[in-house]
């Protein structure tokens, strides 16, 4: 019997391999479709669901694989997977998947099918796993790790700065507590924060009291003019506030496109970069 279990075990990790391997599109089909590659313990024979596929080409940036499975199964793809890759029901394991791994052309197929799904703004905003993101949204998972382009991306898209985690904590509250606690790639926490602001007209956020009780020492982590608008001392930058009135004003079901096609110079716009090209973009 243990003989047997080894090999069941085997077994369903050939699909996992072949994903990693980045197999042809038909193939990983035809062994995803298959009950003979899932195995479970004390579980009925079933196959690997779309949504447990694409968490798998997520990780291994299968991209190919992933927009076959958004464009042939768009609902059934974003759809929970089995506890056995989440247990937490009301998270989007997808989208922080994507962040997590920085697969920014995946995340932007995911982004263009969630347009298409009833319920957007709540996919867009729901807290991530208690296990893995700590109940944090991909907004804040992408703040946490610095992933400019991500947090672009999912602004643009609809994703609410003014989210929430489990510790009252704001997107824009996770970068600043990044810039107090460290001066290791500053750089790219403030590109987070400059895009942050481009899309927060107002300023709502947890740690706006430390500012004011320490403005000494958050002028020379922010600068004077940045803290002073943050802490609602002085108005936005004119450049700010036309930046959040054109940003306001594009629809998000056609971010980043809308965008790039703004006539403004390339210079002014937040665009993120053009994903890593790869040898295997082609659906086979």
């Amino acid at each position: 019997m243990d003989d047997e279990r080894k090999q069941h075990k085997f077994i369903s990790f050939l699909f996992y391999q072949a994903v990693r391997d980045l197999k042809p599109v038909w193939m990983l089909e035809d062994m995803r479709t298959m009950e003979t590659f899932y195995w479970e313990e004390d579980a009925k024979q079933r196959t690997y669901s779309p949504s447990e596929a694409l968490l798998y080409a997520i990780v291994h940036d299968h991209r190919a694989y992933a927009q076959f499975l958004l464009s042939q199964y768009a609902h059934e793809a974003l759809a929970m997977p089995g506890e056995r890759f989440c247990c937490c029901p009301s998270s989007a394991p997808h989208l922080a998947m994507a962040v997590r791994y920085d697969r920014r052309d995946i995340l932007g197929h995911i982004l263009q099918v969630a347009h298409r799904q009833p319920g957007l703004r709540s996919y867009m905003n729901r807290g991530g796993c208690f296990h893995l993101e700590d109940g944090k949204t991909p907004l804040h998972l992408a703040c946490e790790l610095l992933r400019a382009d991500a947090v672009i991306l999912l602004l643009g898209n609809g994703a609410s700065p003014q989210a929430v985690d489990h510790n009252d904590m704001t997107p824009l509250d996770v970068i600043l507590q990044q810039l107090w606690d460290s001066k290791v790639n500053v750089g790219a926490k403030k590109t987070c924060l400059e895009n942050l602001l481009m899309f927060m007209p107002e300023m709502r956020f947890k740690m706006k009291s430390s500012l004011r009780k320490e403005p000494e020492r958050w002028s020379q982590v922010l600068g004077e003019d940045k803290l002073n608008y943050l802490i609602g001392r002085d108005p936005a930058p004119l450049f700010l506030i036309s930046m959040q009135r054109i940003l306001a004003q594009l629809p998000p079901e056609q971010f980043p496109k809308s965008l790039d096609q703004l006539p403004i110079p390339a210079s002014l716009k937040p665009l993120p970069r053009p994903p890593r090209q790869s040898s295997h973009l082609r659906v086979t």
